[in-house]
C-alpha cells in the first residue's frame, strides 16, 4: 500500500463508483430497445411492404396530385362531353394515359393545325406538311402536290375561318392516343391550269368544307405535338 496515496486511493473508489452506475444505466433492458440490423431481414421487409401495395400504384401511368378527388382530375372533360357516354369514356382514358391532356386545349391547337395544313397543302409546303402529318398521310399529300405540279396546276386558295370543330370519338390504340374532330371551315379555293384557266372551285365564292380528321400522338414519348393519322371528307 506504500506506493499508494490518499488521492489514488480516492480516485480508484470513485472510478468503481461510476462504472457500477453506468452498467446500472446503460446495462439495463427496458424492452423498448431496437433489435440490431439485419440487412437480410431488412431487406425481406421492404419486399413485404412492396408486396403488400395495391398494384394499381405501380401500374397506373399516371398518379393524381395529392388530395385530388376523380372528380375534379376529370371535371374539363365532364365539362365537355356528357359524363358516361363512349366520348367521355375515352377522353378520360386518355386523360390516364397524358395528366396534361385537355379537350379545349387540344381542340384549340387542332384548329390552328388545319388551317396551317389547308394552307401548306395549297401552297405546296412539304416542309410545314411534315412536321403536321403522319408518315402514310403525309406521303399521300406530296403524292396529290407531286402530281398537281406537273401538270403546272396551282391552287389559289383563301383561308376564311372555321365554324364548327368538335370532337365525335377518343380512343386510347395501345400508346397511341386517337382524337377525332369534325371540322365545319370556310374556304375560298381554286384550282388554275398552266395557262391561268380556272379549272376546278371559284376564286370569287366561299364555300363550306366539312372535314372529318383524326389526329394521333404517343402519349410515351416527349414530343407533345399531334400528328394528323387519317383524313375524310364528309358529304
Amino acid at each position: 500500500m506504500g506506493f499508494f496515496d490518499f488521492g489514488t486511493i480516492f480516485f480508484l473508489i470513485a472510478a468503481v463508483v461510476i462504472f457500477f452506475q453506468l452498467r446500472n444505466v446503460l446495462g439495463r433492458r427496458t424492452g423498448n430497445e431496437r433489435p440490431p440490423f439485419d440487412p437480410y431481414s431488412a431487406s425481406r421487409t421492404r419486399e413485404a411492404d412492396a408486396a403488400q401495395k395495391p398494384e394499381n400504384v405501380v401500374s397506373l401511368p399516371r398518379k393524381r396530385a395529392p388530395g385530388e378527388s376523380s372528380a375534379e382530375t376529370y371535371a374539363a372533360i365532364d365539362a365537355f362531353a356528357k359524363p358516361d357516354t363512349d366520348l367521355n369514356k375515352g377522353l378520360r382514358t386518355i386523360k390516364d394515359n397524358d395528366p396534361s391532356f385537355e379537350p379545349k386545349t387540344f381542340v384549340d391547337g387542332a384548329k390552328m393545325a388545319y388551317e396551317m395544313i389547308v394552307m401548306a397543302y395549297a401552297d405546296g409546303d412539304r416542309k410545314t406538311l411534315k412536321n403536321l402529318l403522319s408518315r402514310e398521310v403525309y406521303d399521300g399529300f406530296v403524292a396529290a402536290i407531286g402530281e398537281r405540279e406537273a401538270k403546272s396546276e396551282k391552287i389559289q386558295s383563301s383561308f376564311v375561318g372555321i365554324d364548327k370543330a368538335d370532337i365525335v370519338s377518343a380512343e386510347m390504340k395501345g400508346s397511341e392516343a386517337h382524337i377525332t374532330l369534325r371540322v365545319v371551315s370556310e374556304l375560298i379555293s381554286a384550282t388554275r391550269d398552266k395557262a391561268g384557266a380556272v379549272i376546278d372551285g371559284d376564286p370569287e365564292t366561299v364555300a363550306e368544307v366539312k372535314d372529318v380528321w383524326t389526329f394521333a400522338r404517343d402519349t410515351r414519348s416527349r414530343d407533345p405535338n399531334w400528328k394528323l393519322v387519317a383524313t375524310e371528307e364528309e358529304d
